[in-house]
Parts: C-alpha cells; structure tokens; sequence
C-alpha cells in the first residue's frame, strides 16, 4: 500500500503538469533555479536524515513499518510549499525528472546487482579469524573497481556474515567493509563508483582515475586493513579465538550460481554501452525530460537480467544466501523520498554564487586558482549527505567543467573533485547506496548495527584522520 500511495502521488503530480495550461511555455519556465532559494528549502531534506537518524531509536516499531510513509511525507512537506510557490509545473517538473532521470535508473541497477550477485553463494567452510577477514575486505576492495561498489558489495557481505556468524563481535567487521568494500575500493575506474562514470561521460580518460588514484586508494586501504587486522586481532582473542561447529560433512570451496557471474558481465557492459553510445534518439516524457534510447535500453537490459537470474538460479541458492527482499525495498522506498526532498539543495549547489550556499562555493577557489584540499573536503563533505553523484558534477563544473583542462592543467583538482566523492561516501549510511544495502543484509541476518550517528562515530573516529593525512600528504 506505501508503495502504491508513493506512485499515486507522482502519477498525480504528472497528470497536473499534463493538464496544466503552462505547459506550453518554454521548458526553462519549469526548472527549480536554486539562486531564487533560500537554505529554508533544505529543511525537508534535513527532516528526511534526522528520521532516517534517530526514529530506529525512538520508535523502532513504527519506523519499521512506516519508513515508506515517512518518505512520503517529508516529499509532500517540500512538494506542497514548492507548488504553492512555484506553480504546478515547477513542482511536477521537479518530480518527474527527478523519478525518471535520477531514481529509476538508481533503483533498477541497484535491484539488478542486488538480485545477481544474491544469486551467487561462495561455498567452503569460512572461518571468521582475523586473516580470512582481512582477506575478504581485500579481495572486495579489489573488486569494487571492477563491478562497482554495489556489485562487489553484495557478492561478499553474506560470505562475510556467514563466516563470523559464531563471532561475538561482528559490527566492526561490516563497517569496515562498508569503508572498503562499498566505497574507497571503489575509486579506480569508472566502473567502480557513479562520480566516476558521470567523468567519464564528460570526457575523463578510462583510466585517469587509476593513474591519479591509485596512490591515494592504496594508502586508504592499507591503513584501514591495517587498523582492521589489530582490531579484530584483539576481539578475536578476547572472545577466546571462538571456532564454529563444524560437524557434519563440510562444504567444498567454490561458488554456486555461476550463470550470475555472467550476468553480472552482462551488468557492467549494459552500463559501459549507455556511456559509449551516443546517439540523440530519445523518448520526450515531458517537457525538456527525455530518456536516451542507450539509457532506456540499458534499463530494460538490466531489468532482464535481474529475471534472468531469478529465472535461471535454483532457489536454494538463494535460501542459502538468506536472500529476501527486504533490504532492496527498504532501500528503495527511502531513497525516493532522499532524492525527491534533496532536489532543492542540488539547485541551490548548481547556482554556485548565486545561490544561497555561496560562502561554501567560494572557498574552494581564491583569486580564480583552485584550493585542491578544499575541493576534497567540500566535495567529501557534501557527497556524505547528498549524491555522490550529481556533487561530483557541482564541483567538476566549478572546476572548469572541461576535461581535457581539468586531466592535463589541473589534474590535482580533479584527482581531489573524484577522491573526495568517492573516498568520502563512506561518512554516512547514505553516502553511497550500498551503505544502506549492506546495513540492512547485516541488520536482517542478526548484527546490531548501530544507529546513524552511531555509524558516524565510526567514519568520525577512524575515516576523517586518515582523510586529513590524505590531505596533507597528496593535497
């Protein structure tokens, strides 16, 4: 029923706009110029975290069956003042695009490697000691820049989880992955994160990111495994060096599911095609707002592959996994309302200094030279609560906004524009998707994780040191 009032309104807001005598005017008429915005417009998107932050705690009961309303209405608390303001056709154009262009195609490459990679179960008898550990957070890290943060992610958080099912202390564990696993492993190509693929598209080199990145990734890594490797030495030890009960016949080592790697092939190339293809065939919604023929295809692509792999997957495989639905939907439900309620303080970033967040646009530059370590910790800090994605272009276009200038003249710029879209996704559960992901696999399979702020103590505590010596070491 949540899902369906959250249709309802965004097909109600569509059939508005369609009926709207404005919609003749020029598209233009219907964009939200963040420079006529005040940081008031913000609110809604700051009641939206701060539910997502503090109902578990207060009212885990209701937030566990209503976090789909709660979305709902704090998209309505800014839609409404945005429709009384604005008009009509400000306020469905904002939807629309927002839905068509943004989320969509977010929720339908998030279900698909969700779906995939649940499909696929690495057999053997895992044994949660402190070196197979460091082992999976590197191999996933790895990974990351070949099959994208999302992918890699939910490859090997069930593996992970089954092997420390007997530990006591498991919540370190699954935030570390989501430091390497779901966010910095994910800064070598373009296929590793969204920031990058958008740099991509505006012309960086393929592999530009690994060059200037890879530095920086490896010394990120290295101090986290290595900081990982002592912590879980000392719990390990602490809970008596616990070994599961492994009676019964044992599993041999490998993987199940294997048509889903295939897929997951078939993932990666749909996306890489819709960046390469170009092409100006396109299906006009409304307004200015077309989706590409490479972007529809892609998704149908992937929509396909996702019922491929339920089709073609024995379900054992997944009641192995534990595989259920929930985190995706979740997920899906909670982002609608963080992209709809976030649109505002995108506009409002767009306008740079015209718009109302002008004091922070302007310390990354002085006297027209960019501050690179202020293009870190702004891009980082904005990507922690925002977009990584629609963040990494605000910043790129601040920059220059043209490639070849930006790789050749300024390539420190663009190295800390990327790194710190990447790197600093890791600050929060929304910072990057599958933060939330791997929260709610790790959250429905039994591990305490903690709350948003909680989680922030973490990446407070161990992430922004090591972000500071970034700085000072490569910016």
């Amino acid at each position: 029923m949540k899902t369906l009032a959250l249709a309802l309104t965004f097909f109600s807001c569509l059939a508005a706009a369609l009926a709207c005598p404005e919609a003749a005017l020029a598209a233009s008429h219907y964009h939200l110029d963040g420079s006529g915005l005040s940081a008031l417009w913000v609110l809604p998107f700051a009641g939206m975290l701060l539910s997502i932050a503090i109902c578990p705690l207060t009212v885990p009961h209701f937030w566990e069956h209503n976090f789909g309303k709660v979305a709902i209405f704090w998209s309505i608390i800014f839609l409404i003042p945005c429709w009384l303001a604005f008009g009509t056709g400000v306020a469905a154009y904002t939807v629309i695009e927002t839905i068509i262009l943004e989320y969509l195609p977010f929720v339908i490459l998030l279900l698909s490697l969700f779906t995939i990679a649940g499909g696929i179960r690495l057999t053997g008898t895992l044994v949660g000691t402190p070196k197979l550990n460091v082992a999976l957070l590197a191999v996933g890290t790895v990974l990351a820049s070949l099959m994208g943060t999302t992918g890699a992610a939910m490859l090997l958080i069930r593996p992970l989880l089954r092997a420390n099912a007997h530990r006591r202390y498991r919540v370190h564990s699954v935030v570390f992955f989501i430091f390497l696993v779901a966010n910095i492993g994910g800064s070598l190509t373009p296929l590793g994160d969204p920031p990058l693929f958008l740099g991509f598209l505006k012309g960086v080199s393929f592999f530009w990111t690994t060059k200037y990145l890879f530095v920086k990734m490896m010394f990120m890594a290295a101090c986290l495994l290595g900081i990982y490797f002592v912590l879980d030495t000392i719990l390990y030890k602490k809970e008596g060096c616990p070994q599961p009960d492994l009676e019964g016949p044992q599993e041999p080592f490998g993987f199940l599911g294997k048509v889903n790697f295939i897929l997951l092939g078939g993932v990666v190339l749909m996306v890489l095609i819709s960046g390469l293809w170009k092409t100006d065939v396109a299906l006009n919604v409304w307004a200015d707002i077309s989706v590409t023929l490479p972007n529809m295809l892609r998704d149908i692509m992937l929509l396909g592959l996702a019922v491929a792999s339920l089709k073609l997957t024995p379900h054992e495989i997944r009641r192995g996994n534990d595989f259920t639905w929930g985190p995706i939907v979740e997920v899906a439900k909670l982002f609608a309302g963080i992209f709809i309620t976030m649109a505002p303080a995108i506009a409002i970033l767009k306008a740079g200094e015209a718009g109302a967040l002008k004091d922070l646009v302007a310390l990354v530059s002085t006297n027209g030279q960019p501050v690179n370590h202020m293009y870190f910790w702004m891009t980082g800090m904005l990507s922690s609560f925002l977009d990584n994605a629609p963040t990494y272009l605000v910043f790129f276009n601040l920059a220059g906004g043209d490639a070849q200038t930006l790789m050749n003249v300024i390539p420190n710029t663009l190295a800390a524009i990327s790194a710190g879209a990447v790197f600093m996704g890791a600050n929060t559960y929304i910072g990057n998707a599958p933060n939330f992901m791997v929260k709610a696999i790790a959250t429905e399979q039994g591990v305490p994780m903690p709350s948003f702020f909680g989680y922030m103590a973490w990446s407070v505590g161990i992430l922004v040191p090591l972000f500071i010596l970034v700085t000072f070491i490569f910016f």
